[in-house]
């Protein structure tokens, strides 16, 4: 069975049950990673677009977030792995992917050789074919030289991440909804029960605009997308159930963990007899969908104006398997959402009988999600436009 048969089975179908298994198993592909590299180097190239065109290729074949062989190892070996050898299978996929950063096209082309008689035999006769008879070998184009390259692009990683999250609730039955960018402070404020005395409607918090023809701030850029749950119950009534992907500002200095403007995902089901039982269920289905089958979650509670009883829902690490880390402050918990029932006085300004229906709702960022997916450390790189850290993805 080579690698590529491999990397498609489980741990437990590959009979891998003990840390011995596993760690050759590893080792046999760093091995095949390591061959692969070494051949590209050794082969060297005729010119640089074809040395360009080789590093890409074999970068695609391990690191492609979609087909590559390191991503199909998350999906089938590291994710549904046995919860006992969850940190062992981690730690040798950190150390994987780390020797996978030796396949960037920078770091392999500055290794791999120009060699310019670097053609095989057929390719010569074909040159020979096809080379015009002229005097002049300046004018006499070289017809065996690979054509102009064209990159293709992908889509952004957030973006990746909001479809996952939104193909996950689609399988549950919600719908996706829409709302204005430019909010107005009833819906963003007034509508989810945030008092006027309340710091996030603070100016140094909010982002207030100031309208054509109006002498007061009467709009704001949304601070979340809660409004659209007011909206939405307007508009469907109950029962509803829908997610709200979208852009949120805030009045935020920018830092690693910090941006003034952010993607989040917004929930909210109401129904008939429905509880914080069903809350815990949907949102504990979701996270094992997203960040795998063994991941555990943990509830605490916690307060928000628009929903009462609220909570802050945590994850296991993924790093540590919930031992204790340095990305989980050795807690062996990370907090990704804040949930809980929608307050009666939102589902009645929502024009929804607060005494027939009962809802839930929650609310995370998804640029942080992508930051957990990918590894990543600083939330300012997914908008600086920089295409060596987008096209990673």
């Amino acid at each position: 069975m080579n690698i590529e048969e491999k990397i498609q089975r489980t741990l437990a179908e590959l009979g891998a049950d003990n840390a011995e298994i596993v760690q050759a198993l590893f080792a046999e592909v760093r091995a095949a990673m390591e061959a692969e590299r070494q051949g590209l180097i050794s082969g060297g190239a005729a010119n640089d677009a074809e040395r360009q065109k080789a590093c890409r290729a074999l970068r695609d074949r391990w690191l492609a977030r979609k087909n590559g062989i390191i991503s199909a190892i998350d999906e089938h070996w590291l994710k549904p792995s046995p919860r006992e050898l969850k940190p062992l299978v981690g730690r040798a996929f950190n150390e994987l992917r780390q020797a996978g950063a030796e396949l960037e096209v920078s770091q392999l082309a500055s290794g791999v050789p120009i060699k310019p008689d670097h053609r095989s035999a057929a390719q010569a006769g074909e040159a020979t074919q096809v080379q015009p008879a002229s005097a002049d070998p300046v004018a006499a184009p070289d017809l065996t030289l690979p054509g102009a390259h064209r990159a293709l692009g992908s889509l952004h990683p957030v973006t990746q991440v909001l479809r996952e999250i939104e193909g996950i609730f689609l399988e549950l039955g919600y719908r996706t909804e829409t709302g204005p960018e430019i909010e107005s402070v009833y819906y963003n404020f007034d509508a989810l029960n945030i008092p006027e005395t309340h710091p996030a409607r603070d100016d140094w918090d909010t982002l207030y605009v100031k309208l054509p023809g109006s002498k007061d701030n009467a709009a704001v850029l949304r601070t979340h997308t809660s409004p659209v749950q007011i909206r939405a119950m307007e508009k469907y009534g109950a029962p509803l159930y829908l997610i709200v992907p979208g852009k949120v500002y805030r009045h935020d200095n920018p830092d690693a963990s910090h941006a003034t403007m952010f993607h989040q995902v917004e929930g909210l089901a109401v129904d008939r007899d429905i509880s914080f039982a069903d809350l815990k269920g949907t949102l504990d289905f979701f996270v094992k969908k997203f960040f795998g089958s063994g991941t555990r979650t943990r509830f605490q509670p916690s307060f928000f104006p628009f929903t009462e009883p609220s909570a802050e829902m945590a994850v296991s690490c993924w790093a540590c398997g919930g031992k204790g880390c340095g990305v989980c402050k050795q807690s062996g918990w990370v907090e990704i959402m804040g949930c809980g029932m929608v307050h009666p006085f939102v589902l009645k300004n929502g024009g929804i009988n607060p005494k027939r229906y009962s809802g839930w709702a929650f609310g995370f960022g998804a640029d942080r999600m992508a930051m957990i997916r990918y590894g990543v450390t600083d939330i300012q790189l997914f908008y600086q436009s920089d295409v060596r850290f987008l096209e990673q993805f």
